[in-house]
């Protein structure tokens, strides 16, 4: 058996160029030995954990949907916004809520103190995930990328 405490797993934090997406997690999986490169499930681990947190007047990454992912939400504190394909939810401590593959989604904080989440995803090989405010894709392979584009940076097309 692994063992991990979660407040020993140093927290990764990011933002925006612009300053309008923050967030930062926890990669409990990672913690636990996950290697995301593997194409192994052993190694790569057939899920993983994140404990999300996401500042007051924050969104921690653009309105998305992945193609062969699914993500399950929990609420642990803090109170938000979830944006989706039918409009906007609100969400507080003990809800939780799932988005299957193709299904857009984003978070925001639109509380006064943190607003702290576990997610939890499948981790299918060969994901990719669309961005429909921005029109773009991102393609996640883990062995070989073949692709004919030019390149773009995380928010182009966001802020």
């Amino acid at each position: 058996m692994r063992k991990v405490n979660v407040n020993d797993i140093r927290e990764m934090s990011w933002d925006s160029p612009k300053g309008n997406f923050a967030g930062a997690g926890r990669e409990v999986s990672e913690a636990l030995g996950k290697n995301p490169a593997s194409t192994d499930l052993r190694d790569r681990h057939p899920f993983d954990l994140e404990i999300l947190r996401i500042p007051p007047g924050k969104k921690p990454y653009p309105y998305h949907s992945h193609s062969a992912q699914w993500e399950l939400y929990h609420v642990i504190s803090g109170k938000g916004m979830v944006r989706h394909k039918d409009g906007t939810t609100e969400i507080e401590p003990a809800d939780a809520f799932l988005f299957k593959p193709d299904e857009p989604h984003q978070l925001s904080n639109n509380g006064g103190e943190d607003l702290v989440l576990y997610v939890i995803a499948d981790n299918p090989i060969g994901e990719s995930g669309y961005y429909p405010d921005s029109k773009k894709w991102i393609v996640r392979s883990p062995e070989r990328r073949l692709m004919r584009s030019e390149a773009l940076d995380y928010f182009d097309g966001e802020e």
